[in-house]
């Protein structure tokens, strides 16, 4: 099953980053060879935010596998990364 993730971002700020960052590692560890990441600058295509209903940035996107799902701020918070993307139960 392939993966379909937009991170929404501003910029090359550090926030920034260190979302990407985090994505990146996560989905190295648990879904390697399994997902396509597509980074969205809002400050580049600020209209692209109405589509997925962007309020926050920055902001993951799992657009497949259904149901979409929706991930706030840094990402370095791992576990909650895992359970809003559904790869891990709530303990």
């Amino acid at each position: 099953m392939a993966w379909n993730l937009r991170l929404y971002v501003a910029g090359q700020n550090p926030t920034s980053v260190r979302a990407f960052a985090n994505l990146k590692a996560m989905c190295e560890e648990h879904l390697k060879g399994r997902y396509q990441i597509e980074l969205i600058d809002l400050r580049k295509n600020p209209q692209l935010a109405r589509g997925d209903q962007i309020v926050a940035i920055p902001t993951l996107v799992r657009r497949l596998p259904q149901p979409l799902r929706t991930v706030i701020g840094d990402l370095s918070n791992s576990v909650r990364l895992l359970v809003g993307l559904d790869l891990r139960k709530v303990d």
